[in-house]
């Protein structure tokens, strides 16, 4: 990768997909505060068409077949699973929201995982992640070993909120924005540049196909 990010529209004229995954269905969740800060970041920096994704929309039974239905045709996804997946398939790129719970990331995202296979695969995936002490390092780190095995690419820079509770105030705005604002650049610059590398990559082979 460059030392500095690729500057420049995106070759082809248009603004990447990026979808931004809510991670955490519990009821008094706080993703999507942290989510819609993101999500209003992504849409200043004017590169990507922003589309948030709020996982307890769809539902995700944790029971899967033992062959994932991406690598089965047969085997169809739950119906109601169908909008999730179409989103997850037109992403150039994706950003997951993630607390950590008892050191890890929750079932739900684990489960959206697992119930789709070639949607995540060559593109960039970045993180944002919140909790009471670690700012979500610790499911980030974990996430980063899963969608390697999905052959996706996960960016080095991420967005963390340790003690996010401090952070915020009661209207979900960040109290002190010119950290996190810096960190949320830093990572769009790194998807920009290898969501535009992987989609011209991910176009190029299906060409040859």
């Amino acid at each position: 990768m460059p030392t500095e990010p690729m500057n420049g529209q995106p070759r082809n004229g248009e603004p990447l997909n990026l979808a931004v995954v809510i991670g955490s269905v519990r009821e008094g969740r706080f993703g999507p505060v942290v989510a819609k800060w993101f999500a209003e970041r992504a849409e200043e920096y004017g590169r990507f068409t922003v589309n948030l994704v709020d996982l307890a929309d769809t539902p995700l039974p944790l029971a899967l077949p033992a062959v994932p239905p991406a690598l089965e045709p047969r085997m169809a996804r739950p119906a109601g699973m169908a909008g999730l997946t179409r989103r997850l398939e037109e992403a150039d790129a994706v950003v997951v929201v993630t607390p950590d719970y008892n050191r890890s990331f929750p079932a739900s995202l684990k489960a959206a995982i697992d119930w789709h296979y070639t949607e995540w695969e060559a593109k960039p995936i970045g993180f944002v992640g919140y909790s009471g002490a670690s700012g979500g390092l610790l499911a980030i780190e974990q996430l980063r070993q899963v969608f390697a095995e999905l052959q996706a690419h996960t960016v080095r820079n991420a967005v963390t909120f340790p003690r996010y509770y401090e952070l915020f105030g009661p209207e979900g705005r960040l109290r002190d924005p010119e950290g996190p604002n810096g960190a949320a650049k830093a990572m769009l610059d790194e998807l920009l540049w290898w969501g535009e590398l992987l989609h011209e990559a991910r176009r190029a082979r299906a060409e040859a196909a």
